[in-house]
């Protein structure tokens, strides 16, 4: 009697809510497990020991991210059981090392996966390539494509300035040990914002080489776009507690950076038709172009900070990477001096072509090595967006179909596929530029640019920018030795791109 009292105080609302959700409960678990049997999907082993709503597995992900042993550790345990079921802040979450699931994903099953990550990016680079998804993506793409065409990444000749810039702050270490990654980063901001805006942001030009920049806005854009890339990065690893990850700082650096951007679009939207054409007739600007696609100034915004996310701390991350390892191995340092020498003349830079950049053989061996141990985006993820499959990870031996549920996020490491010995060889973690030699037709085994139809538009423009770099600093500075004395594999900083922890610190002369 008492029990039916108690019920009669629960509204029937609630009741029927209940009941509702019920059912469809029972009826999602019945679809499911008729959905499973029909693919012949088998159960994924456990990630050991996640803890308590994942917040053991939560804070290890964070203490090795904040070291900088993060990918090697998650190399460690997908290594051998390529694909793990993990829990992170109460929400599953699976965890693959195989290729053939990586092109499901992003090709051949591109239609069931989504981003997923629009919420964490958003506030900073708003609705542009990267943080969209379906129409959105596919017009963004569309309007993008045409600036990335062969015409506008050839044109080596506009990095020229920069790089002697860069070079002084080089001659001014003779003798001493530096942090080249430092100015690369420095080096790259300036040869971005001068692609996409029309005009350098000059961050190498200090008192120290005699050059000097007294644009404060100009001059805090660089350190507060550093600043947000770290937030960013953050936001992404910790899925959705990404909120947790803000503050006044934050806040701040988006602020500047913003008023930065709408500076330029700004001015570039005052100008008239033929003013814009006058200016592209004189040198290629993103900007001016892509205001022949679009007039609205958010969407440039947007979509200029996207690219220059993409361009700027990709391509400052590998050429940091690459100086590391050509420090550490001078047998390699010396044999790509000797294909240097051979191909181009010093004092003839007509000569460095896009055409003659991407015939040098082992030049182009040393770059691709260097993007398969440091890939710039070293692990990305997706979110299916229904109940799908992906081919391989299930069963005892990780050969048999594995079930995603709706909703559920799929993390895949391309710095621990691009070290899997079944398809590198025995010496996989280890800097071998020669490897490349019968590596040429490598596919879902190697993906430094992405892959699918979400693969980098940017990919050429990119290399040919390193290719470009690594020749002049290789004919300019002739000497290079590492000064880094500590333990081997590097400690990584694993933000939105991947850079060198703790810089990159060599000595270098002509």
């Amino acid at each position: 009697m008492q029990v039916v009292d108690y019920l009669n105080l629960v509204p029937n609302w609630l009741v029927l809510l209940i009941g509702v959700y019920s059912v469809y409960s029972i009826a999602t678990y019945i679809k499911r497990v008729q959905f499973k049997r029909k693919h012949g999907t088998k159960p994924i082993p456990d990630f050991p020991d996640t803890g308590i709503l994942g917040l053991k597995f939560a804070y290890t992900l964070l203490t090795k991210k904040k070291k900088g042993d993060l990918l090697d550790y998650i190399h460690d345990n997908l290594e051998h059981t390529r694909t793990y079921n993990a829990n992170l802040f109460g929400l599953p979450i699976i965890m693959t090392t195989e290729p053939e699931n990586v092109k499901a994903m992003l090709s051949t099953q591109f239609n069931q996966f989504s981003l997923g990550r629009n919420p964490h990016l958003r506030i900073m680079l708003g609705d542009g390539i990267f943080t969209l998804d379906g129409e959105g993506w596919k017009h963004s793409r569309q309007m993008l494509r045409p600036q990335f065409v062969r015409e506008q990444v050839s044109h080596v000749s506009q990095l020229e300035s920069h790089l002697l810039t860069l070079a002084k702050h080089i001659t001014k270490n003779k003798g001493r040990t530096f942090d080249i990654q430092e100015l690369f980063f420095r080096f790259t901001v300036d040869t971005a914002t001068e692609f996409l805006f029309g005009e350098s942001v000059h961050s190498l030009h200090d008192e120290t080489v005699g050059l000097y920049n007294d644009n404060e806005l100009i001059t805090g854009f660089a350190e507060a776009f550093d600043k947000t890339q770290k937030y960013l990065g953050s936001r992404v690893y910790t899925q959705s507690a990404y909120f947790l990850v803000d503050g006044l700082a934050f806040r701040k650096a988006i602020k500047k950076v913003h008023q930065f951007t709408k500076l330029f679009v700004n001015k570039a939207l005052e100008m008239s038709s033929d003013e814009l054409e006058k200016k592209s007739q004189e040198r290629y600007t993103f900007l001016y172009e892509l205001t022949k696609s679009t007039r609205n100034p958010q969407v440039l915004q947007d979509q200029l900070l996207n690219i220059l996310l993409a361009g700027r701390d990709t391509t400052a991350g590998t050429l940091s990477f690459c100086f590391f390892e050509l420090a550490r191995n001078p047998k390699v340092w010396h044999k790509l001096k000797q294909e240097v020498n051979a191909k181009f003349d010093k004092d003839d830079l007509s000569n460095i072509t896009f055409e003659s950049l991407k015939s040098c053989e082992y030049l182009k061996w040393v770059i691709n090595e260097t993007l398969r141990l440091y890939p710039s985006v070293a692990a990305n993820y997706r979110r299916a967006t229904q109940d799908t499959t992906l081919p391989l990870g299930g069963g005892p031996d990780g050969t048999a179909p594995i079930f995603v549920s709706k909703g559920s996020t799929v993390a895949y490491c391309y710095y621990s596929i691009h070290r899997l010995e079944d398809y590198f060889g025995k010496d996989a973690k280890e800097f071998n530029p020669e490897r490349w030699e019968s590596l040429d037709k490598l596919g879902w085994q190697y993906l430094p640019f992405n892959g699918g139809p979400r693969i980098c538009l940017g990919q050429q423009f990119a290399l040919t920018e390193i290719a470009y770099v690594v020749v002049r600093l290789v004919q300019m500075f002739p000497n290079l030795e590492s000064r880094d004395e500590r333990p081997y594999p590097p400690m990584k900083a694993c933000e939105l791109t991947l850079r060198h922890n703790d810089g990159v610190y060599i000595e270098m002369s002509a």
